[in-house]
């Protein structure tokens, strides 16, 4: 969904979290590359993805029909579904974990680490949970786009802004909730895959509470635009498990 944001929103986010994340905290930070993975995933998207278009099928639910106060939250929440299986999916299947392992592997998470993913992410995506959802209901435009735009949470979910809603955290994701997710210590492991809304972790048992704020990161990174190419072929000689990975690092 953020890729097909407007660039105006989508760097006036990211530039404001990245501002505020330097006068906040000053850490290590591997910008240089989440930069180039980020340039790697709007290429490929205009490269590849955008003109692979599925054929038109027929919707569950027609977003048309629907009044937009109603449209856009239920679309909104079953493409968030599909969002939490995926993720669910990618630390599970190894060839996916290969893959999502660049997202986890930024040694300090960071709003620019929010589009750290490998290029074919969106890819498979667009051919699984995105044209699940809209078998399930059709989006309009405006559902569309109003969606693209709650998807710019993620910049925030992703920032070092110490951001802890404590015992409400069930409610919706933010960055303390999320940290966990990506932390680097076996006892974070497998817990808090929501995108925005953790009532999924808590329906599947993967709900925890926010626990400080751990480091992040793999054993390994990648080091330049060769290796985030090719990221799974690099990753993938280490023959670490995703629970290893994380084991690694602690």
């Amino acid at each position: 969904m953020v890729l097909a944001l407007p660039f105006s929103p989508l760097i006036g986010t990211v530039l404001a979290l990245t501002a505020i994340e330097r006068v906040a905290q000053r850490a290590r930070s591997d910008w240089w590359i989440n930069l180039q993975a980020w340039a790697l995933l709007l290429f490929t998207g205009i490269a590849v993805h955008w003109p692979f278009e599925l054929p038109a099928s027929p919707s569950l639910i027609d977003g048309a029909a629907l009044p937009f106060w109603i449209g856009f939250p239920a679309f909104l929440i079953v493409s968030d579904l599909g969002e939490y299986l995926f993720h669910r999916a990618q630390h599970r299947i190894p060839l996916l974990w290969a893959m999502h392992s660049l997202h986890h592997s930024d040694p300090d998470m960071s709003a620019l680490t929010t589009q750290r993913h490998y290029w074919a992410d969106p890819l498979i995506k667009k051919v699984t949970i995105w044209a699940a959802t809209a078998l399930i209901i059709a989006p309009t435009p405006e559902i569309a786009g109003a969606t693209g735009l709650a998807s710019l949470w993620s910049f925030v979910t992703h920032s070092r802004l110490r951001i802890d809603i404590g015992r409400w955290s069930w409610l919706i994701n933010t960055p303390a909730y999320h940290r966990r997710h990506h932390s680097s210590l076996p006892e974070h492991y497998d817990s808090n895959f929501a995108a925005i809304f953790p009532i999924f972790d808590v329906i599947c048992g993967s709900y925890y509470r926010p626990d400080g704020f751990p480091p992040t990161g793999l054993a390994r990174a990648p080091q330049n635009m060769a290796e985030l190419i090719a990221w799974p072929l690099y990753y993938s000689q280490t023959g670490e498990t995703p629970a290893q990975a994380e084991a690694i690092t602690a």
